[in-house]
């Protein structure tokens, strides 16, 4: 018997060393640079956020057989579940779209279910999870498109790359409002930021390398698939590698908690359990924020190119014509613009989840959704006005605006719930709460499309058909800031009592330093300026790259 065995005790278990994925790996150690942490978390979400640029694959990919000379469209008679299988003529753009709904309904729905695993598990693990999945995903659907069996991309990229999208969604969100409790929604909002901006830097890219691929027979989007997953797959795990947790009880150097937080009563010190959520009216009012909110901005997304064009007309390029007096080569003309109005407001969607987020460390989460609901009304309000006067300027400043908020209410809403129900579960509440995320996917184009049919039905002229919509939206965000206003502070009764809080930090491994679990985490740690340095780098320069293709594209709409 060795001397290391012969101290165990008989019927007692050897403490098994934490796995190279576990939470207790990644406890940072004295020293560790906070800022190292933000690049991680952008490094997923610039990946993962390429799902609001996958209509870049739709035209391509409704002629694959055409281009090929192998097939035609399909015809009327061919529905949705004959498409699945098929393999002898092109899908439709509407049977493609279904992909993107997929997306947010699987976000929403994966990171409900699996919320809690991933506060016990760490966001080592799920976001080497969700780079499997969303990546995974990918290569599957490029099978499927080799194959033109549909089935594949939607089991592929629609389920499981959408299981991927909602594990690395919310993977950093309790790690940056633990890492940052002196700036809980500015860090949030530079993850999420990276969310809206990957189809900035994916969508530009897809198009670059559909064009490296494209042959005479062949569009190019099976090897783009291809290489995306790959590439996403590297920067995934690079940010998965780059979390770490700060020790339990960690506090920024120098600072503590100002009498006018700690004294706030709409920001509690104490937790409750992801379990008890689903019973407490504030989850349900904040709920019912970020539906209407996303309602009424993602309803618009969708349809911002066909709306300006068909309002303005050849107003756009200086032509006194209608949209459906346009001819050919003028109908060109203006959807160049709008391709450029679309760019600016992805531009603006994105600078909104920083610029809201972090003012809401300033005037409180609760002001700030107010302020979102009551500008933004507003906003949608004088539209019709704008538009029946042709002033593109207020038109346009208005949906700018407008997406700017849309974009803030995602990366103010984890500050939101940190405030409301404390930190130790907040990943796992922010899961359950974007199942409103999946709903407003559904329910905001919905409204926008149908309403659109519904007055081109009625014989309404074009550039008239979005004033009910319009109108409609105002009553959505109205029900939004009546639930704002009725937010109050969490009871008592609702939080974790001091024995179930040690329980549950037992469950998802905290520990006071990373020495507790013998990982050596407890040594020095010190990160050199050159680190931190090369991961914003890694991160920014993408980013600076799409912004930049963006900008261009957004110019066409000022020529």
């Amino acid at each position: 018997m060795t001397a290391s065995t012969a101290s165990v005790p008989m019927g007692s278990q050897v403490p098994q060393a934490p796995g190279f994925l576990d939470k207790e790996r990644i406890i940072a150690g004295p020293g560790f640079n906070r800022w190292l942490v933000p690049p991680a978390a952008l490094a997923i979400h610039l990946c993962i956020g390429m799902a609001y640029g996958f209509s870049v694959f739709w035209l391509p990919l409704s002629k694959a057989l055409q281009t090929a000379g192998t097939g035609a469209a399909c015809g009327k008679d061919v529905g949705f579940f004959a498409q699945l299988f098929t393999t002898q003529c092109d899908w439709s753009v509407a049977t493609l779209g279904w992909m993107y709904t997929l997306f947010f309904v699987f976000l929403g729905c994966s990171a409900a279910i699996w919320g809690g695993w991933l506060e016990r598990a760490g966001p080592r693990k799920a976001g080497v999870v969700s780079a499997v999945c969303w990546c995974g995903g990918m290569l599957l659907s490029a099978l499927g498109i080799y194959t033109h069996q549909f089935w594949m991309m939607i089991l592929g990229s629609g389920v499981i790359g959408g299981i991927g999208l909602g594990l690395g969604y919310i993977s950093p969100v309790s790690t940056l409002i633990k890492w940052f409790p002196d700036r809980r929604g500015m860090a949030t909002g530079m993850a999420i930021m990276g969310f809206g901006g990957g189809a900035m830097i994916g969508s530009p890219l897809a198009v670059e390398l559909m064009k490296l691929f494209a042959t005479p027979t062949d569009a190019g989007v099976m090897q783009t698939f291809v290489v995306m997953a790959l590439v996403y797959f590297a920067f995934m795990m690079a940010g998965a590698l780059g979390y770490r947790v700060p020790p339990s009880g960690w506090k920024p150097e120098g600072w503590t908690p100002p009498a006018t937080l700690t004294a706030n009563a709409m920001i509690t010190q104490r937790h409750v359990h992801v379990k008890k959520v689903w019973g407490i009216p504030q989850f349900w009012l904040v709920w019912v924020v970020l539906c209407m909110n996303v309602s009424a901005g993602i309803g618009v997304i969708g349809m911002a190119s066909p709306m300006l064009q068909e309002v303005f007309g050849g107003g756009l390029v200086g032509i006194g014509k209608k949209f459906t007096e346009l001819s050919k080569e003028e109908l060109a003309a203006i959807a160049a613009v709008a391709g450029g109005f679309t760019a600016l407001l992805s531009l603006f969607n994105i600078g909104g989840r920083f610029f809201w987020a972090s003012l809401s460390d300033k005037l409180g989460r609760k002001l700030t959704y107010t302020v979102f609901f009551v500008l933004g009304g507003l906003l949608y309000f004088s539209i019709p006005s704008s538009a029946g006067a042709g002033s593109k300027l207020l038109f346009v400043g208005a949906f700018c605006v407008i997406l700017s908020m849309y974009g803030g209410g995602f990366a103010t809403v984890p500050a939101y719930l940190a405030d409301l129900f404390g930190t130790q579960m907040v990943g796992a509440i922010h899961g359950r709460l974007l199942t409103a995320w999946a709903t407003a996917g559904i329910l905001g184009p919905v409204v926008v499309n149908y309403m659109r049919e519904y007055q081109l039905g009625l014989g309404i002229p074009r550039e008239q058909v979005y004033n009910q919509t319009m109108y409609i939206l105002v009553g959505m965000l109205a029900v939004g800031l009546i639930a704002n206003l009725l937010v109050r502070p969490v009871a008592d009764k609702h939080f974790m009592t001091d024995a179930e809080l040690a329980h549950e930090k037992k469950l998802a491994h905290d520990k006071a330093v990373a020495a507790e679990v013998g990982t050596g985490g407890n040594t020095a740690e010190r990160t050199s300026t050159a680190v931190v340095v090369l991961a914003w780098l890694a991160v920014g320069l993408p980013l600076a790259w799409g912004t930049y293709k963006t900008l261009l594209s957004a110019a066409k709409f000022f020529q």
